[in-house]
């Protein structure tokens, strides 16, 4: 008997990497496939201080059902943690989600109908792709540089296409590790007003940052261009920077969208765990967070950096990127110097059998991949295994 699943199916498929993950169990293998944070950069200590003041001072509100717009201490942590960024926003302007993804799924429930069509960067989130295309979108890729998503052919797809929204991740994205630019960061603000269309910021990653500070968010700069705060929602999440296992996130969104994805919300967990939100309230209210930020850049910087010079080093002119100034990935394309592959997905398998592993970059496009594109990440490889790991993706080229 065959189930009658429902049409939305039809338009999506496993991930590819959730399927290279399966690989991942062999004795030996060192990966640069995943997109997790290192577990050794987790504060324990400082967590588990949370959890236990969480469960002594309001273990009440700790262990019971919670509203679902959020544990209001967390959402007033929240509206902290965002001024120390920049941006002002009041605690009853943000919902907290399960992880930033929910507030995505949020996002495509509240506005996208069959047909509709949605702008994102190619490449982009591969989650991202399919949560939208679930909900019936036409997904529609906008071209990236070093610099981000180009704004003069993101234009033009605006006026093309007339999406419901227009999904980006401005600050060292996945995978692509690029950073919008402050000029086309105030262009995107701008064409959002004078097209009236809604952008979607997603910034998992704007904290973690190896050098000088990225240019401010969309939402920190939308308070410069007038009538652009009301056609923009901004997703964060405390996963790459405190713990995933958490799973918090938050969407910040006009109060009309903001109210449909609260409705939503109702339907689908009625709210995150509240022991999860006072944890991380507590977390945010001990002010650890500034001394884990800036160990996990350190760390993470100079990880990015070894990776770095051993691609140079290993493989030469067979591969080029440009070195990531935050974020967790080096986004590369193999260019075929030297008589070595230009496909990435055959370079993947002669890589696992070098016992090293890394996510070819065809399932981050919506549409016309690129099949030299790779993904790399440098976050739970220590410096000795970066180094044998790329020595290893030399053999395999």
């Amino acid at each position: 008997m065959s189930l009658p699943f429902a049409d939305r199916l039809n338009n999506v498929e496993t991930s590819a990497i959730r399927e290279l993950f399966k690989l991942l169990g062999t004795p030996g293998i060192i990966s640069f496939a995943g997109g997790f944070p290192d577990p050794a950069m987790f504060d324990v200590q400082g967590i588990q201080e949370a959890a236990n003041r969480a469960l002594t001072e309001e273990p009440g509100a700790a262990l019971q059902y919670g509203a679902t717009e959020g544990y209001q201490p967390l959402r007033e942590q929240l509206s902290a943690f965002m001024a120390t960024k920049g941006a002002t926003v009041a605690a009853n302007e943000l919902i907290v989600t399960t992880g930033s993804q929910q507030a995505l799924d949020l996002l495509g429930k509240t506005m996208i109908s069959p047909g509709d069509k949605v702008i994102v960067e190619g490449p982009t989130f591969l989650a991202t792709i399919q949560c939208f295309r679930l909900y019936g979108a036409e997904v529609i890729s906008a071209p990236i540089d070093a610099h981000g998503v180009r704004t003069d052919v993101l234009e033009q797809l605006i006026v093309e296409h007339k999406p419901k929204f227009v999904y980006l991740i401005p600050t060292f994205g996945n995978p692509s590790g690029a950073l919008l630019s402050l000029e086309r960061r105030q262009q995107v603000l701008e064409m959002a007003v004078k097209h009236n269309t809604l952008i979607v910021e997603d910034d998992p990653y704007g904290d973690l940052y190896f050098g000088e500070a990225p240019p401010p968010s969309l939402l920190a700069l939308s308070e410069s261009v007038p009538g652009s705060r009301e056609l923009l929602a901004h997703c964060g999440s405390l996963s790459k920077v405190l713990s995933p296992g958490l799973r918090i996130g938050w969407l910040i969104a006009p109060p009309a969208l903001l109210a449909n994805a609260v409705m939503c919300k109702q339907f689908s967990d009625a709210h995150t765990s509240t022991f999860a939100q006072a944890t991380a309230a507590q977390y945010l209210k001990g002010g650890r967070m500034p001394a884990t930020l800036a160990h996990v850049r350190q760390v993470y910087g100079e990880r990015a950096q070894a990776m770095g010079a051993a691609l140079r080093r290993e493989l030469g002119e067979a591969i080029e990127f440009t070195q990531p100034e935050g974020g967790l990935f080096f986004w590369a394309r193999l260019t075929g110097a030297g008589g070595k592959t230009e496909n990435a997905g055959e370079f993947a398998k002669k890589a696992i059998e070098q016992l090293v592993a890394f996510v070819p970059g065809a399932p981050f496009y919506a549409a016309n991949p690129d099949l030299a594109t790779l993904r790399l990440s440098f976050a739970t490889a220590d410096l000795a295994k970066i180094e044998e790991g790329v020595a290893r993706l030399a053999k395999a080229l």
